[in-house]
């Protein structure tokens, strides 16, 4: 694993208002994170690592502090700079797939291509090689509805790596797999790590933190504790 960071973030802080009220969402939160590092982020519903993976992906701003992203400032961006760095370096895969019913496996996965204006053939080869890199090859022309949730969960993968990304950030990746299921698809990410690809999982559950080599707890906006696992 190399030493490169990815992820530098120096205090960085965001609230949120809610009626009269303002939830401070993150407080003065300082981490990083190394190029191949495989980070778990856990905590209670309300702790603040959503509103990280938001900061992460380039989805939200901070009201304060800075974060690095593979060697550039992402904090003073604004829409479009953010929307091309999340579209062009970070994949992102969901707890519940967001994937389109009325089109096939492959032209979901080469659907971020389109953002990037990657002409059609180009689309339709990467699809087919993010596919079979998590072993849907043959399943590259069905609909969602006739793949199971697992294999779902690898079409989204998939989708997630079509853009080569620096970064892959999953949010309960396996929230609606079955425990079987759910293993098969970290084993996956671990695979994916192994050839570098930096992952960051948030979850609730020690068995899928598990697959990780690290854990960052969040409580109440707060970093509360981050170790090796």
């Amino acid at each position: 694993m190399s030493s490169e960071l990815v992820i530098e973030t120096n205090g960085l802080c965001k609230d949120y208002r809610v009626g009269s009220q303002v939830v401070h969402a993150l407080v003065d939160l300082s981490v990083d994170v190394r190029r191949g590092e495989f980070v778990a982020v856990m905590g209670p519903s309300g702790s603040g690592k959503s509103t990280f993976m938001h900061l992460l992906g380039c989805l939200d701003t901070p009201e304060a502090g800075r974060y690095v992203f593979d060697g550039t400032d992402i904090s003073s961006m604004d829409r479009d700079q953010l929307a091309a760095t999340r579209n062009g370096h970070i994949g992102f895969v969901f707890q519940t797939f967001n994937l389109l019913a009325r089109v096939s496996a492959q032209d979901n996965v080469a659907f971020p291509l389109m953002y990037a204006r990657v002409p059609q053939g180009e689309r339709r080869a990467r699809a087919a090689q993010a596919l079979e890199a998590v072993g849907l090859a043959d399943r590259a022309h069905h609909h969602p509805a006739q793949l199971s949730g697992g294999q779902q969960q690898r079409v989204a993968i998939a989708r997630a790596l079509v853009n080569n990304p620096t970064l892959i950030l999953a949010d309960e990746p396996t929230g609606a797999l079955d425990t079987a299921t759910g293993a098969e698809i970290m084993t996956l990410f671990q695979g994916l790590n192994r050839k570098g690809i930096t992952i960051i999982v948030v979850t609730h559950e020690p068995e899928v933190a598990a697959f990780a080599d690290r854990a960052l707890h969040f409580r109440d906006g707060r970093l509360v504790s981050d170790g090796a696992l």
